[in-house]
């Protein structure tokens, strides 16, 4: 048995439930010994009797009586728990980034960021292997396409998980990808804008353009620049997402003209069309920086290298990352 401790509340536990409180710093304290110390007071916050459903602040003090020491949490330290030392490794070869409320990761291609049909290993899952002493997981912010590589955020605490949601769903977020495209569109640079619905096909769901108005249709936005041509046949591009629609850029590609090279889903003429050799075929999508807001203030800035595909890619057109780096640093 211990003795009597007193915990202080940290940022971002603000507004959290007491008993969701104490699942995370006591998971071994039943709901049922938890009510009984709240009834008889021995459970305070800053010396006054509580509630289950009272909301902790930051800064407050949570009295915790003596107990078993069976219900605090030992929980794994990062990275030393066998069952995910795998992962661990594979993550940290990810990692672009890392402090004590972010992980910005250079996700590869073909690997998925949530489980889904047919998915058996996926970087949601992976995250176990980073849970916390206090059981916390760290959580996703954001998607990107499983074919897609680059830049993923992903929130370590449950308040940088808030600020960081809201970051993208206020757009207040630039996000850039590059991308290679089949031909090379007439426009330099141009915003795209129209209507997205989802449809089942036997090939799975994929993204179509829709009227205005029609059901379950969501407006996309999206604005690109060419930064590179290899005579007519392709194009570099710079891609920017103002909304976040599934697959939003690969239909805007498409609709374009010019798809991405090695889209398995939207390269439709890809039997008709002279594939150049040394080129895999291989979605040439990547998400190449992220500027966001810390959740502790000032902004997060990170690029992403490119993969090996697109760098063979890059390399076999003569391209010039030079004409690129310019970009990430806007």
């Amino acid at each position: 048995m211990a003795g009597i401790e007193h915990i202080r509340v940290e940022a971002d536990e603000a507004g959290m439930r007491l008993d969701r409180w104490f699942k995370i710093h006591f998971p071994g304290l039943g709901f049922g010994p938890l009510q009984k110390l709240l009834r008889s007071g021995q459970v305070r916050i800053d010396g006054g009797r509580v509630k289950s459903d009272t909301r902790v602040e930051p800064g407050q003090m949570v009295r915790i009586p003596p107990m078993d020491t069976d219900a605090k949490n030992s929980g794994p330290i990062a990275g030393k728990d066998l069952k995910h030392a795998g992962d661990y490794e594979l993550l940290q070869r990810m990692m672009l980034h890392e402090d004590d409320k972010v992980f910005v990761l250079n996700k590869p291609a073909g690997l998925a960021v949530q489980g889904g049909s047919g998915v058996t290993r996926h970087i949601d899952q992976m995250m176990d292997a980073f849970t916390n002493k206090r059981g916390e997981k760290p959580r996703l912010v954001h998607r990107i396409d499983r074919d897609t590589s680059g830049v993923l955020v992903v929130a370590r605490t449950r308040g940088a998980a808030q600020k960081l949601t809201a970051a993208f769903r206020e757009r207040d977020t630039k996000k850039t990808y590059w991308a290679l495209v089949k031909g090379v569109p007439r426009k330099r640079e141009d915003k795209i804008s129209n209507w997205l619905v989802k449809e089942q096909t036997p090939d799975g769901d994929r993204m179509r353009i829709a009227r205005h108005g029609e059901e379950g249709a969501d407006h996309a936005v999206s604005y690109y620049r060419v930064l590179e041509t290899a005579a007519q046949t392709m194009a570099w591009l710079e891609m920017e997402p103002y909304t976040g629609r599934t697959h939003q850029l690969r239909v805007h590609a498409l609709h374009l003209g010019h798809q991405i090279i090695g889209d398995p889903k939207y390269f439709d003429d890809d039997h008709n069309w002279p594939f150049p050799g040394g080129i895999q075929k291989k979605l040439h999508l990547h998400a190449r920086h992220i500027d966001i807001p810390h959740p502790d203030g000032g902004r997060l800035r990170v690029t992403a290298p490119l993969p090996p595909h697109m760098v063979q890619s890059w390399n076999l057109l003569g391209f010039d990352m030079e004409n690129g780096r310019r970009e990430d640093q806007e």
